[in-house]
């Protein structure tokens, strides 16, 4: 096991996410005046009446403090703000594109792939991100509490197949330590359990979340860990971030990104070089680039795949390999994601 290198986190008040966390923006209104943002001359403006209802604004301050104010263009706010575009239907979007309900094999835990499930460790997230492909997902059914986990534990103990267990949500990071630490152990105490993989937003929006509780927790498990975190451009990391970052590679995890190709946000090559350059230079290796999961609400975020390719071609011609993160499509029943040339 490997010691954290805490001292690369520069505020370690384990409260401070937590009262974060219960702060978050949430009023549009706010947000606007928050960023002084003109709304008498921009279409962005006027908010989803439908997508409001369903999936209410969530915003971290600390997310909000790296957003350009007066820019409608920022790519940040991009990202969380409310635009009526959500209430645009369409045929070719649906509220479970991925078909997970055929997935959920126990409350909490979905197995898609062979060898790994995912269970999700907490129904809510620090943001709201517009383009989620969960916005619609049904965590009331799926939001266990330590005794009705107690299934999901037992599938996984009985299918000695399974050699990794994925930690989602929501935001399994939203969780409290605690119950983090539990949830790890019960896993961890699994024989034929190899890897623990954490897929997590927090440490970029609210990077106060990477305590040395958590770093602990990380590198005195015995299955090998593995820190996805989310990011989409360079823009969201700033000093304390990469800090929070740091942090968790020195807590033993391998650290890798995966982010979403977002029309309007990163869908240009120089966004996406510096992105994969910022999240190199804070110990992280670009994963995956997502083609936007088809979710009713989203279409305004989608860029076509041939588009793609093309960013892709002029990617690799100014990154070494690996920094080229794979361009990926998940299509609902099949063994793997799509890899796209």
């Amino acid at each position: 096991m490997q010691t954290p290198a805490l001292s690369v986190i520069k505020s370690d008040q384990p409260e401070k996410w937590q009262e974060i966390l219960s702060d978050l923006i949430t009023d549009p209104k706010e947000l606007l005046a928050n960023l002084k943002l003109d709304t008498t001359a921009n279409p962005l403006a006027a908010l989803a009446a439908k997508g409001l209802a369903q999936f209410p604004l969530k915003v971290p301050r600390p997310f909000a403090a790296r957003m350009e104010p007066g820019n409608w263009a920022d790519p940040l706010l991009r990202q969380v703000w409310p635009s009526s575009l959500e209430d645009v239907e369409s045929d070719s979007l649906s509220l479970d594109p991925l078909q997970e309900t055929h997935f959920n094999k126990t409350p909490g835990l979905l197995q898609k792939y062979h060898g790994r499930v995912l269970l999700t460790a907490a129904p809510h997230c620090a943001v709201h991100c517009r383009y989620c492909f969960r916005r619609h997902f049904d965590y009331a059914a799926n939001t266990p509490g330590r005794r009705e986990w107690s299934e999901s534990i037992a599938y996984i103990s009985e299918n000695p197949d399974i050699s990794e267990v994925i930690l989602s949500g929501g935001d399994p990071m939203a969780a409290g330590d605690s119950y983090l630490a539990w949830l790890l152990a019960e896993v961890d105490r699994i024989p034929h359990v190899e890897t623990i993989r954490i897929h997590s937003r927090l440490p970029i929006v609210i990077p106060q979340r990477v305590t040395t509780q958590l770093c602990s927790m990380l590198s005195e498990l015995r299955s090998k860990s593995v820190f996805i975190t989310h990011c989409n451009h360079a823009q969201e990391i700033d000093e304390e971030v990469q800090a929070a970052l740091k942090a968790i590679r020195h807590a033993g995890s391998t650290l890798l990104n995966q982010a979403v190709l977002l029309k309007g946000v990163n869908d240009y090559a120089d966004s996406l070089i510096k992105l994969s350059t910022m999240l190199f230079q804070s110990d992280v290796l670009p994963y995956y680039l997502h083609l936007p999961d088809r979710v009713t609400g989203t279409g305004h975020f989608i860029v076509n795949e041939s588009e793609a390719l093309k960013l892709m071609a002029s990617v690799r011609s100014h990154l070494p390999g690996y920094l080229v993160p794979q361009l990926v499509r998940e299509d609902p029943g099949n063994n793997s994601k799509t890899r796209l040339a």
